[in-house]
């Protein structure tokens, strides 16, 4: 909870260039001088795949809806004919080797979100250290993938891509400034093929906003109409109205699933907001269980095991069709495409 509360304060620096912010300035100087050395080391011996690369990331830390996107890429690739496999290193996961992600895997040992793309996705996904050997052996594993979705790593240039796709939500860029002092990963503007806003972002998608240096388009996020049982049974939301609930989130911004559940009509009597990537190793079982217990469907697989009657409501997020056509646009200028189309 003492990480949450820490996570929590930052993000709150984060929003203006205030006293917490300008203290941790010079820091921000220092992280900006070694992320860009690591950087062009990377970049001067980057992998090149004998596939197409698409990179859906973001310049600023914790979610801003990389994986909800590499989702809607993948959908659409699969409609257009392509063949898609998805690489990740597996943030948080016990462990740095090379392995598949199946339906049925441990997300102690291969992440949240590699496991979430896995059963939401239905296509290979291996998770490594190096993006590139998940690449490399998810290739070989199945020879006929024709292109690969990286979930995050916008900054990992070890891993050479032909598509950049940059996502924010609506914290837009912040304060600015990189980390700590900020939530910037590297600074903004830089090159991309396509930005995408998950959330309503003013300061990058309004007509005329200035800072972005590709065409931006804007999605909207919003919940299923229904929530997933531990045994893959389905509830409707509707259905849970009227009943006290306890919301509970491991994910970057608890407090806006908080606030989608309520806007869906649901009547939070708790909300327990935990950190990103929570293993739930240390929950506790709760005292009152006449409330019925609701996580994201990243926390469920974690969650079930010590609560197998919680309830998991999945995100969806729904990308203008002008988007996708930018996409597959820049595929074929590089003179990319799907086998059946």
């Amino acid at each position: 909870m003492l990480r949450a509360l820490l996570e929590h304060r930052l993000r709150a620096a984060w929003t203006r260039r205030g006293p917490l912010a300008v203290l941790l300035w010079p820091l921000s100087r220092l992280y900006g001088a070694l992320a860009a050395r690591r950087r062009a080391a990377d970049a001067s011996n980057a992998t090149r795949l004998p596939v197409p690369v698409i990179v859906a990331g973001n310049v600023v830390a914790g979610g801003a809806g990389k994986t909800p996107t590499t989702l809607a890429i993948v959908a659409h690739l699969r409609a257009r004919g392509w063949r898609p496999g998805i690489v990740s290193r597996g943030h948080g996961r016990i462990g740095g080797d090379t392995r598949e992600v199946l339906a049925h895997s441990d997300p102690a040992g291969v992440g949240d979100e590699p496991l979430l793309l896995r059963r939401r996705a239905g296509v290979p996904v291996f998770v490594a250290a190096r993006r590139a050997e998940a690449g490399r052996a998810l290739l070989a594993a199945h020879p006929g993938t024709d292109v690969l979705v990286c979930d995050d790593g916008l900054q990992h240039a070890a891993l050479a891509r032909d598509v950049e796709i940059c996502v924010f939500d609506a914290r837009g860029t912040g304060n600015g400034w990189l980390l700590p002092a900020g939530p910037l990963r590297e600074p903004w503007p830089r090159a991309a093929d396509l930005v995408l806003c998950t959330e309503p972002c003013p300061a990058l998608s309004q007509p005329g906003a200035t800072g972005a240096p590709a065409p931006v388009f804007s999605a909207t996020r919003r919940l299923a109409d229904h929530a997933l049982g531990a045994g893959g049974g389905r509830v409707p939301l509707a259905g849970l109205r009227g009943q006290p609930l306890t919301a509970v989130a491991g994910i970057a911004r608890p407090e806006a699933f908080f606030d989608m559940l309520r806007a869906a009509g649901l009547t939070l009597a708790d909300t327990i907001a935990l950190p990103d990537h929570y293993d739930f190793s240390s929950w506790p079982r709760l005292p009152d269980k006449r409330k019925g217990l609701i996580c994201t469907e990243k926390d469920a697989p974690k969650l079930w095991r010590h609560d197998p009657a919680a309830l998991a409501v999945p995100l969806l997020l729904n990308v203008p069709p002008a988007f996708f056509a930018a996409l597959d646009e820049r595929l074929a200028a590089q003179g990319y495409h799907p086998a059946s189309p």
